[in-house]
């Protein structure tokens, strides 16, 4: 490598991420993109075995650019510009995967989750379906300086920006947005429906709120399932507290609606989409101003 990890996050990836707002925010929606980073630093690329085009395999593409518009609703939007390839921050801080680093892991890490043995921890060691990201094991210390440059940083603004909005308005909604491939690997002849809502079945947010978004997505013409096959990830599950009116949902979009999977281009329909969920957007923010007594509800869960 030219330079250390930390050099290279310090040099490329400042910042780690980025928040757009209005002067004034007038909603308590907060929004999250955290997978569409698509900086991939040269550090990563050294000691890839893959080509930067296979890595962003399992980037949420665009899904960035599809949800720019929210400032202008008075809203604001939280993303990332690294990789999940690179550093995922929809995983608890120390998912680690023991096949991936060539020193022990530390005693609190979690080296046993679900997610870790996939090889889709806090660093991933595969990009689906299944690819080996690197040629040879990590020295230990690569995964902590990612974790302590660009996942620590990302959570201390995400939670400050959702304490801002829970003190200035009595709660704060979190809606978590990613994108998933048309099909399932186990059973690609199955479509997939256009977008999937995740609640953590149900202890994520107030019932009411899943309510609003599937139907704002109805009501753009879109085929929505709720929890299945994509219920939330940690981002959710660990942000949403509605016993604290704090009430977060994952919104992933089906990427065939505005992208070439193949290629990873934007599709000729993308601007249209982007128009449907800007659409969306404006529903589920106006909805928002309309749930002031969600405050009441959520002290009888």
């Amino acid at each position: 490598m030219p330079y250390s990890e930390q050099d290279c996050i310090l040099k490329e990836l400042s910042p780690p991420f980025l928040i757009k707002c209005s002067a004034t925010q007038t909603s308590p929606v907060v929004f999250c993109s955290p997978h569409s980073g698509r900086v991939y630093p040269s550090s990563f690329i050294s000691v890839s075995r893959l080509s930067p085009q296979q890595l962003r395999k399992s980037e949420d593409c665009y899904v960035d650019e599809l949800f720019e518009i929210v400032p202008s609703f008075g809203a604001p939007l939280i993303m990332a510009r690294f990789p999940r390839a690179f550093t995922d921050v929809n995983r608890e801080p120390y998912e680690l995967d023991p096949a991936l680093f060539s020193e022990p892991i530390p005693k609190f890490a979690n080296t046993w989750s679900s997610r870790v043995i996939g090889g889709l921890g806090t660093i991933a060691r595969i990009v689906a379906p299944s690819e080996e990201i690197y040629a040879e094991r990590l020295p230990l210390q690569i995964g902590l300086e990612r974790i302590k440059f660009l996942y620590e940083p990302f959570h201390i603004a995400l939670n400050e920006l959702i304490e801002k909005t829970r003190r200035k308005f009595g709660f704060a909604i979190l809606i978590d947005c990613h994108s998933m491939p048309s099909t399932s690997i186990i059973n690609p002849r199955t479509s997939r429906p256009d977008f999937v809502v995740g609640d953590r079945f149900g202890t994520s947010c107030d019932r009411s709120l899943t309510q609003i978004v599937r139907r704002s997505l109805a009501q753009i013409g879109r085929r929505v399932q709720v929890n299945q096959p994509y219920a939330g990830g940690y981002i959710t599950e660990h942000y949403g507290r509605p016993n604290r009116n704090v009430h977060a949902i994952q919104v992933e979009v089906n990427r065939k609606l505005y992208l070439d999977e193949a290629t990873l281009q934007r599709s000729y329909e993308f601007n249209c989409f982007k128009s449907s969920i800007s659409e969306f957007c404006r529903i589920i923010i106006t909805q928002a101003h309309n749930l002031l007594d969600i405050r009441d509800i959520t002290k009888t869960i």
